[in-house]
């Protein structure tokens, strides 16, 4: 029987060692063993299953994913070694990891238009940004406690400000109605109905849409990224002053009760790009990385050719940039290697623009992307080909994140946030 689903006989067989950094019950014996040129990881982790099996006979099957000097078998073990250049005549040294594989693909939380933002960096909850102008607060699938009202045209973008916080948590909101709002609600509140709320600061300053916001990592300030080419600077925690509140009305049960909302105004701007700035991020308290649709700044000057939509900051020392934008490519910057501004790596598998891209928090080599041809890809550096495919959305895909480590999260134009759990890569 043919243990890796191809046909016909191997034409000749190679010598390995299986080694792995994975603990028991994962380690197989150290000893060589002969497997058909033929095999692929498939039928490669077959192999590994079964020795597992002859020192432990209630395990249970479980993909693997395989290591030749660094990088992840995508062909036959033959058509490995004849690409690297590699002696099939000597002892091969495999080293086998967990595969990254989704579990389960969840039931889709439902919105009443695009879902154009999302953010999962709090394992308690995640937060999403929809065309029909509201935020939206999720504490699992399906499960929404808190509806943010208040801009009166798309969110564009959502970062939560203090993920690991007290039980009332800040997160901020970008719109195309050129404002930017903070809001505060309680983390812990397990209602079965959503509570609307609104903003406790509305930020004004831009003259045109508001594309991208961030927060510094102290949460004390966030920046914004305009089609105005501006980059604007935020507190987060400035006190309320005589004169810069406005009153909006909440709605009770029992009549009518006025809250008052504070109006701030940007402590700094950053002046200088030509283009819509369409991305920011603040991964340190002195550095903001933006995307001004042609460029990458702060880290690197690096033109680009085609209109960024998104980059994201992670990988190795949460150093390498990833970016995507007005074409199917997905590139990785090092700004560490001094004399080249040309990327590191190139991911070519979608077919349209990618709007979204988003680094792994523990992991140096695996990002997530999305795409307008409505697929969302985990990337492993390791190889080309994506790992898996998320084919859930039937129309755009706009945005993606990761929650609680395994959870892959993704919206788009058919009004769905989707999740797909259980993509561990660790």
């Amino acid at each position: 029987m043919d243990t890796d689903g191809n046909s016909g006989d191997a034409s000749r067989v190679v010598h390995v060692r299986f080694i792995t950094k994975l603990d028991r019950p994962f380690k197989v014996p150290n000893s060589s063993i002969s497997v058909a040129s033929n095999f692929t990881r498939f039928g490669l982790s077959s192999v590994v299953n079964n020795l597992i099996q002859t020192e432990n006979p209630d395990w249970e099957v479980e993909p693997f994913d395989f290591l030749i000097n660094g990088e992840l078998v995508r062909m036959s073990l033959e058509n490995f070694l004849l690409a690297k250049g590699i002696s099939a005549e000597t002892i091969l040294e495999i080293e086998y990891i967990r595969a990254v594989v989704p579990r389960k693909e969840e039931e889709p939380s439902l919105h009443d238009d695009w879902v154009s933002a999302v953010d999962g960096s709090s394992p308690r909850f995640f937060l999403t940004g929809c065309y029909d102008g509201l935020g939206r607060v999720w504490k699992a699938a399906g499960v929404c406690t808190h509806i943010l009202e208040g801009h009166s045209e798309p969110v564009s973008s959502v970062s939560i400000i203090n993920p690991e916080g007290a039980d009332s948590v800040t997160v901020a909101t970008a719109s195309k109605d050129r404002t930017l709002r903070l809001w505060k609600f309680n983390a812990e509140d397990t209602r079965r109905n959503p509570l609307k709320i609104n903003a406790f600061k509305i930020l004004r300053g831009h003259r045109a849409s508001v594309q991208s916001v961030a927060a510094q990592t102290s949460g004390n300030m966030i920046c914004s990224g305009s089609w105005d080419c501006t980059i604007n600077l935020w507190q987060t925690n400035e006190p309320v002053s005589e004169g810069d509140t406005v009153s909006t009305k909440k709605r009770k049960t029992t009549g009518q009760a006025k809250e008052s909302q504070s109006e701030g105004e940007a402590v700094s701007s950053l002046v200088g790009h030509t283009q819509c700035v369409s991305s920011v991020k603040w991964p340190e308290r002195e550095n903001i990385v933006s995307a001004n649709r042609f460029f990458l700044t702060s880290l690197l000057s690096e033109f680009c050719g085609k209109a960024l939509n998104c980059l994201d900051i992670g990988g190795e020392s949460s150093a390498l940039v990833a970016g995507g934008g007005s074409d199917p490519i997905l590139k990785i910057w090092d700004p560490r290697k001094p004399g080249t501004s040309a990327p590191v790596y190139q991911f070519s598998s979608h077919t349209s623009w990618i709007t979204a891209c988003k680094w792994h928090e523990k992991s140096w080599f695996h990002l997530i992307s999305a795409s307008h041809d409505g697929k969302v890809m985990l990337w492993d550096l390791r190889t080309a080909w994506p790992l898996f495919v998320i084919d859930a959305h039937k129309d755009k895909a706009l945005c993606a994140d990761w929650w609680r480590g395994d959870t892959v999260l993704s919206g788009g134009a058919d009004s769905k946030l989707c999740m797909t759990s259980g993509a561990s890569v660790l």
